[in-house]
């Protein structure tokens, strides 16, 4: 008596459940990088410095012109309130019949023509305000900061090396948070089908065959990543697919990884568990006699009888 199964089997490759990478917003010269290779990092922490001499020139002419949007719209103001005064004396004159409606009607355009130009200057500080802000922010991108916690698996622009971030954000380093791994297990077409989230799962890796890691399937991916270099054709058709070619799908599945034993792009043999039974009746293939394989099952001959049975995994 023992325990039998019928499984799916798949090769795996072990990737982190979180992979970042870390790149650049500003231009200029990594002048200081504070991290090596396979350092634990936590979120927040500081990574990598670009020279900030040009983000910060730019935010000194930004904080200036501030300054004299602010120094001009105090200049109109007090003209402003000069022409405030100007256009109630006329209004008084102008009651009495002191002074012409031309005098009246020239106080009120000057009045009205400052009010016009201290609400421009509003304007004008107002995107003066944007500038700066948006100046001290690029000048904060220049020290290159940790967005999660995690290990240090790549670092692709050593200290020295100018980045440029005009069109992309070039890549410094990789984090990876090595505490959660994702196993991504290629099933066939043929056995997609039957493969389901929350089925059980166990796998090995080649450095470790003898330690059985168990989890279960969380998804499957609904096309295969053969789908991501696919092009429309004008029929609606797709191009770029080899119709002789085998077609995978990604199942995913996630496993604790505490003592980091499991590392990025190791090769996993998975079987996830279809159906199982325990304290079931098992004999050796050899006393079956002449038998074929089929699928997870035997197909044997004994004398004239043919019997069929699931193969022990």
């Amino acid at each position: 008596m023992g325990r039998i199964e019928s499984t799916v089997l798949a090769s795996g490759t072990i990737v982190p459940y979180k992979l970042v990478n870390v790149g650049a917003q500003a231009s200029g010269r990594i002048v200081a990088l504070h991290i090596s290779l396979g350092d634990q990092v936590i979120k927040g922490q500081l990574i990598a410095e670009i020279d900030p001499a040009t983000q910060r020139n730019a935010l000194q002419i930004a904080e200036a012109t501030l300054d004299q949007a602010r120094a001009q719209r105090e200049a109109r103001t007090v003209v402003l309130r000069q022409a405030e005064r100007a256009l109630r004396r006329a209004q008084v004159t102008y009651l009495q019949e002191a002074s012409s409606q031309a005098d009246y009607e020239e106080s009120e355009a000057a009045y009205n023509a400052t009010k016009a130009d201290v609400a421009a200057l509003d304007a004008q500080i107002r995107q003066a305000v944007i500038a700066a802000d948006t100046a001290r922010v690029n000048l904060a991108y220049t020290k290159v900061i940790a967005p999660i916690g995690g290990t240090v698996v790549a670092i692709l622009a050593p200290e020295g090396q100018t980045v440029n971030a005009v069109q992309a954000a070039p890549t410094i380093v990789k984090l990876a948070d090595l505490g959660t791994m994702t196993v991504k297990a290629q099933i066939s077409e043929a056995d997609v089908v039957r493969v389901h989230p929350g089925q059980k799962v166990y796998f090995s890796i080649l450095g470790a065959p003898a330690r059985r890691y168990d989890t279960r399937v969380r998804t499957v991916e609904p096309a295969p990543e053969s789908i991501g270099t696919e092009t429309s054709t004008a029929g609606g058709g797709v191009s770029g697919t080899n119709p002789s070619s085998a077609v995978y799908y990604n199942a995913l599945l996630e496993i604790a990884n505490a003592d980091h034993q499991l590392r990025p792009s190791v090769t996993a043999q998975v079987n996830i568990v279809l159906r199982e039974a325990d304290s079931a009746l098992v004999i050796p293939v050899t006393a079956l006699g002449d038998c074929t394989t089929a699928g997870n099952y035997l197909a044997c001959r004994i004398g004239d009888r043919s019997v069929t049975v699931w193969k022990v995994r």
